[in-house]
C-alpha cells in the first residue's frame, strides 16, 4: 500500500530536501509541500495524506497549531492523517504539547535520510513510537516542567488490572515483545492488550498512550521500562 505524504517546513530548500528523498522511495508518494501551518491544514484536508511530516517553528500558523487543528477535523468529515513533527529537541520547548494536541511522533531534524524515511513508515503504520530512547528523553524533560494535564480519572477505572500493567509498560517505551517477557504472557496476548486500551481510553497509537500514562501519573518522568 502506498503512503501518502504531505511535508511542511517553512525553508524551502529543507522542505524540497526531504520531499526529493520521501518521493524515491518505493511505496511512498509526497502529494505536496506547504510553508506554514495554515497552508498545511488546508492542503491536507484537500488531498488528505496518510502523514504530515510537521516542522514545529513557522509563521502563520505553527506546528502546534497545525497538528491540533488536523486532529480535530471539521464537522462532517472523519479524515485525522497522522503527523510526524521536525524538531531540533533544544529549542523547541512545545514538542511535548505538539504529542498531546495528537502527534504520532517525531524525528529529530538533523535525522539521516534513511530515518526520515523509516519515521514516516512507523507512523504511517501506527503500531510503535518512534526512537524510544528519545521519545522517552522529550517527554520526560517535557513531563517535567509542565503540570500534567487533567485527564478524566474514570477512565483508568474502566481498565482490567492487567490493562493498566499494560499501559503502564507502553508508557515505559516498552515494545510488545518486551511487555511480553515482562509480564510472562505471549506477545499476541500483549497485542490484544493495548488494542482494547487503545478503545477504552480512546487512544490512537502508541505516542498517545504514552503521553496519558504520563498525565495520569502511571509512570513518573525518570521511570525506564
Amino acid at each position: 500500500m502506498t503512503i501518502s505524504v504531505l511535508v511542511v517546513d517553512d525553508q524551502a530548500m529543507v522542505r524540497a530536501g526531504f520531499a526529493a528523498v520521501l518521493d524515491a522511495q518505493p511505496g511512498i508518494d509526497v502529494l505536496g509541500q506547504a510553508a506554514d501551518g495554515r497552508e498545511a491544514v488546508e492542503l491536507a484536508q484537500r488531498m488528505r495524506p496518510d502523514v504530515v511530516v510537521m516542522d514545529v517553528r513557522m509563521p502563520v500558523m505553527n506546528g502546534l497549531e497545525a497538528t491540533r487543528a488536523l486532529q480535530t477535523p471539521p464537522r462532517g468529515t472523519d479524515y485525522v492523517p497522522r503527523v510526524l513533527v521536525l524538531t531540533t529537541f533544544d529549542i523547541d520547548d512545545y514538542v511535548y504539547e505538539a504529542l498531546r494536541a495528537g502527534a504520532s511522533g517525531f524525528l529529530l531534524k538533523d535525522a539521516l535520510p534513511e530515518e526520515l524515511v523509516a519515521a514516516v513508515r512507523i507512523v504511517a503504520a501506527g503500531d510503535a513510537l518512534l526512537a524510544p530512547s528519545v521519545t522517552r528523553r522529550l517527554i520526560e524533560d517535557f513531563a517535567r516542567a509542565a503540570p500534567p494535564r487533567r485527564v478524566d480519572g474514570n477512565l483508568v477505572s474502566a481498565l482490567t488490572e492487567r490493562e493498566v500493567e499494560v499501559l503502564t509498560l507502553v508508557g515505559r517505551g516498552l515494545s510488545n515483545g518486551e511487555i511480553a517477557a515482562a509480564l510472562f504472557i505471549a506477545e499476541q496476548t500483549v497485542k490484544t492488550h493495548v488494542s482494547k486500551v487503545f478503545s477504552k481510553l480512546g487512544l490512537r497509537d502508541r505516542v498517545q498512550a504514552v503521553v496519558f500514562a504520563y498525565d495520569v501519573a502511571l509512570v513518573q518522568p525518570g521511570t525506564r521500562g
